[in-house]
């Protein structure tokens, strides 16, 4: 049985590896998010959003909800963390999430309610389903709800600025540049925001899938607006590399079958853009975002051809840095009890 406090004490501190590299001069290395409690980056940001919303002191167990609209992994960290320091959970997702984050989200004890948007949240003109539902739920009922607000919330961005952002640089001070997918824009800015403080030279990437993509937890800024948070900031970054469905999925393949990692298609396009980006270079030291891994993406990557079923059970048992993690082995979560 876990504990609240060990769950709490693990989020943040993951590996960062090496890879291979297409060119001699030219170093990979991908920070592992998947380490984290409950499988992704989303962690950090959950943690922080509900931590400070508790030193505000508008988060009340047993009288206050959090309502929150997500596209799967910061649904997934809110509920697990929620549940852990006693807190109820109701979050508003895409009908087109994978049916495994939907699952997981449930087994974790949070109320789930679907729209039939895209890939929440788009925050595009009069398509934007998922926050608009939020919205009217905080407005119908004050008392009842609080909505953390990923997109707008700067403790997202203080998350990776006072957390990933100094873990990369404490196991790589000679960085020069950094690559992660857009999303909240909360990563990026966050780690451009203290990398840049550390060396105003190191470059920073950002990644955005196709319009009209499959690629869970990122967002093409033509399809949906800029979020606030990212916004704020979104000088710091210094270029954007766009990715195909298609080579984001064959980057999950390439990275399964050369390298032994099992990951999800952010951190497939994230991995796609470094080798666009590392081809223009003659030399350098890369730090990639992996968001998440591979295990919550059968009903997507069997859509997509990405990976024949005993492919796909291969790789979730058997590849290289894959922690055992109770969201996939049953392994029970105690709640928090004052």
């Amino acid at each position: 049985m876990q504990s609240f406090t060990d769950i709490l004490k693990r989020v943040g501190n993951t590996p960062q590896i090496s890879l291979s590299s297409p060119k001699d001069r030219v170093a990979l290395y991908a920070k592992l998010e998947w380490f984290n409690p409950f499988g992704s980056l989303k962690d950090r940001a959950a943690l922080w959003m509900i931590k400070d919303a508790e030193n505000r002191k508008i988060l009340k167990r047993d009288q206050t909800i959090l309502l929150e609209p997500t596209s799967g992994n910061t649904g997934i960290a809110l509920a697990g963390i929620a549940k852990a320091l006693g807190y109820k959970v109701e979050l508003i997702i895409p009908a087109k999430a994978s049916e495994e984050t939907k699952k997981l989200i449930r087994r974790l004890g949070a109320t789930l309610l679907e729209t039939d948007d895209d890939l929440c949240p788009r925050v595009g003109p009069g398509t934007d389903q998922c926050i608009a539902l939020a919205e009217a739920m905080i407005k119908a009922h004050p008392e009842k709800y609080v909505m953390l607000n990923q997109y707008a919330n700067e403790s997202n961005f203080y998350a990776h600025y006072e957390g990933t952002g100094p873990e990369i640089w404490s196991n790589l001070r000679d960085v020069t540049h950094f690559i992660a997918g857009v999303g909240t824009g909360g990563t990026l800015t966050g780690v451009a925001a203290y990398l840049k403080k550390k060396n105003p030279h190191v470059k920073v990437i950002g990644v955005q899938p196709q319009r009209a993509h499959h690629i869970q937890g990122l967002r093409n800024l033509e399809d949906s607006a800029v979020p606030e948070l990212l916004r704020r900031r979104i000088g710091l970054i210094d270029e954007w590399v766009k990715v195909s469905d298609s080579d984001a999925f064959n980057a999950v393949k390439t990275l399964a079958k050369t390298k032994a990692l099992f990951v999800g298609p952010s951190s497939g396009a994230v991995y796609a853009a470094a080798q666009e980006v590392a081809g223009k270079l003659s030399e350098g030291k890369l730090v990639l975002m992996f968001a998440d891994d591979g295990r919550k993406f059968w009903s997507l990557y069997d859509r997509f051809k990405v990976f024949t079923r005993e492919e796909f059970d291969y790789y979730s048992h058997y590849a290289k840095y894959l922690p055992p993690n109770p969201l996939f082995y049953e392994e029970p979560i105690t709640a928090y009890h004052p």
